[in-house]
């Protein structure tokens, strides 16, 4: 795999509430998060929500890996389950996380491509040049637009525009969104934050991916990409080829 991964605070912001985490040797994990909540808490949020899945699914490597499809999505959930118990109960007994929460968009890569989601903060696929976004918001905007209330150029001004609907670590039960995908030699999974989605068209995204020398470098063009935009909010993203 060529792997590259970037998180940037922006030209706004006075703090980076992202955060994200690239695999290591025995386990192909990956996961971007984008905390929310006052007094520095959403960095709080992201982090605790990152290092949770990472522990879980270190330590439960033996209940999916060799394991069928539906066996490492129930694990891959459990683990997203437990990272929103986690915040919720930090946010419940600590005053200072008091209202924290954090998006989460998690990638597995076994034989197969497993994502869970909750939030804003995006999955994409690149197969043969051409990219397409695999999660779903959960976002106001995202709702208006699938009821047609807006046009996706609406969207891309809408005054609420940030304000998400789902979110880990807000509610003691979550719901999840988990999705399974085929994995082809020299397909790109592109993973980030709405600091990099809202600024970044799709197009943009792709030809970033094609015409870097390799993923490192296209990341950190993207991020450049967003802050030469105003970069209004913290921007992150990891892109991960498949060779």
């Amino acid at each position: 795999m060529k792997i590259g991964a970037y998180s940037h605070i922006g030209r706004v912001r006075e703090i980076n509430e992202d955060a994200y985490y690239i695999a290591n040797e025995g386990l192909n994990l990956f996961v971007v998060a984008d905390g929310m909540g006052g007094h520095n808490a959403g960095e709080v949020a992201s982090n605790v929500a990152i290092h949770s899945i990472k522990d879980f699914m270190e330590n439960h490597k033996s209940e999916f890996l060799d394991k069928d499809e539906k066996t490492v999505c129930k694990v891959l959930k459990k683990a997203t389950l437990e990272a929103n118990h986690t915040i919720f109960e930090k946010s419940k007994n600590e005053i200072k996380c008091q209202g924290m929460g954090t998006t989460l968009t998690v990638v597995l890569l076994l034989s197969k491509v497993y994502i869970a989601h909750v939030g804003d903060s995006r999955a994409y696929l690149m197969r043969e040049n051409k990219l397409s976004q695999i999660t779903e918001d959960h976002s106001l905007v995202a709702e208006l637009l699938k009821n047609g209330s807006i046009t996706k150029n609406e969207a891309k001004i809408h005054p609420q525009r940030n304000m998400i609907t789902r979110a880990l670590g807000t509610e003691e039960d979550i719901m999840i969104d988990v999705y399974t995908l085929g994995l082809k030699e020299d397909d790109v999974i592109l993973l980030c934050t709405d600091g990099l989605s809202n600024l970044i068209e799709l197009e943009e995204m792709k030809e970033a991916l094609i015409e870097a020398r390799d993923m490192q470098k296209a990341c950190e063009h993207l991020v450049a990409l967003a802050n030469e935009r105003g970069g209004y909010d913290n921007i992150t993203v990891v892109a991960i080829k498949n060779r």
